[in-house]
């Protein structure tokens, strides 16, 4: 029986990268031996378990989905309200305009121009097509995180105590992957800041849906406070496309420079051979072939049962962080560790299938959340994956200090 039924193996994806996590951990209250497929589903698809005050988020805007154009289908994300008004302006749709406005406009252009209209404007949209196992096998060939040396010799503080207490992590997420990723180094007792940009607001559900145990501020990237924070921490996780991180000055090999012995973990949806490139979990899936493995009838674009690729490179990018932490505190050795979401959908276009996805499950969702009192709101979300560990709750977005 699939926890997570999908023609893709999308069980034993989310299985293998909860488990890196817990034996890279080196914590001795992580039992491996204990992960749960139930837990790691309901984990996998946290959005469907959130409630604030006992309702459900709208977590999908009308502007985000499937669309048939005038040779194929587009896949489109607006959930940020700029990429939705970019979105609008690429097709000459009104400031309120719908989703039926956008679904006329989309029916009579070729998927090229559909896509090309939109990205031009700053917004996203990608092309839904057929596996590539040409491209796939070339991904493959590279590692899953990729891992390089940046430093020797320059030894930081190990952790205080087993798991990661006393390592100060400095998150430059958004959405799924990184803050998954920075969630589990705060599960493990890792001290995370969290930092957002002024001006770019987080959806209030999407920060309390994974962001749980990390503090949270509001700071420019490029200011002297934010390179003296850097100074003082241990890991830096990433989450921006590379070209946007290069701008502000946090590459990793101007970081090396600047800060020795500091571990650089970056997070991409397209990698680093797409610099520029915008994407989500769910354009990833679209593009890669995905969307129509998953199809329902050969026709229509179909989705897996979660954001697997999102989850599973938090994870897994999280694992690589735990690693690359003892390491330098065993022999003085800094690395850079890194994957993107297109990678792992290779990964998971490579494994064995099946011709048709096992019913969905009943589980009780009662044995996989817990409760928090955040703001005074009253927020239900999914307890953690790691066996042996619960979350901390989530912190208001945006309202803590920016220091150490």
């Amino acid at each position: 029986m699939q926890a997570l039924p999908s023609r893709l193996a999308v069980d034993v994806l989310a299985h293998a990268s909860v488990l890196a996590v817990c034996r890279a951990a080196r914590h001795p209250s992580v039992d491996a031996a204990k992960v749960d497929a139930d837990r790691i589903a309901a984990a996998y698809r946290s959005d469907r378990h959130l409630t604030i005050d006992g309702l459900a988020p709208d977590v999908w805007s009308p502007m985000s989905g499937f669309w048939r154009t005038a040779d194929g289908w587009v896949r489109t994300h607006g959930n940020y309200p700029h990429h939705a008004r970019a979105l609008r302006r690429a097709l000459d749709l009104s400031a309120d305009a719908g989703a039926g406005s956008l679904a006329s406009v989309l029916a009579d252009l070729p998927v090229e121009d559909a896509v090309a209209r939109v990205t031009d404007a700053g917004g996203l949209a990608v092309a839904v097509r057929p596996e590539e196992p040409d491209t796939d096998r070339s991904l493959r060939r590279t590692p899953l995180v990729d891992s390089v040396i940046t430093g020797r010799g320059t030894r930081r503080r190990p952790p205080t105590r087993p798991g990661l207490d006393g390592i100060r992590v400095l998150d430059l997420t958004r959405v799924i992957a990184g803050p998954v990723c920075t969630r589990t180094l705060a599960l493990l007792g890792a001290d995370v800041l969290r930092v957002d940009p002024p001006g770019l607001a987080e959806p209030t559900w999407q920060h309390l849906d994974t962001g749980h145990g990390k503090r949270s501020t509001i700071l420019d990237a490029r200011s002297a406070l934010f390179d003296e924070l850097l100074g003082a921490a241990d890991v830096l996780v990433l989450g921006y496309r590379p070209s946007a991180v290069a701008r502000l000055g946090l590459s990793r090999e101007e970081l090396a420079d600047r800060h020795p012995g500091l571990i650089v973990a970056e997070l991409s949806a397209w990698g680093h051979d797409h610099p520029d490139r915008r994407g989500f979990d769910s354009l990833v899936q679209a593009e890669s072939g995905i969307a129509m493995v998953e199809s329902p009838d050969g026709d229509r674009p179909g989705a897996l049962p979660a954001q697997a690729l999102d989850h599973s490179a938090g994870y897994l990018l999280a694992a690589a962080v735990c690693d690359a932490i003892h390491r330098r505190a065993e022999d003085g050795t800094t690395l850079a560790v890194r994957t993107s979401l297109r990678r792992v959908a290779a990964e998971l276009l490579g494994m064995p299938r099946i011709a048709e996805p096992d019913p969905a499950p009943t589980v009780d969702p009662a044995a996989h959340t817990q409760r928090f009192l955040v703001e005074g709101q009253e927020l239900v979300t999914v307890r953690s994956a790691i066996p042996g560990l619960e979350f901390a709750a989530p912190r208001a977005w945006g309202q803590d200090t920016a220091a150490w």
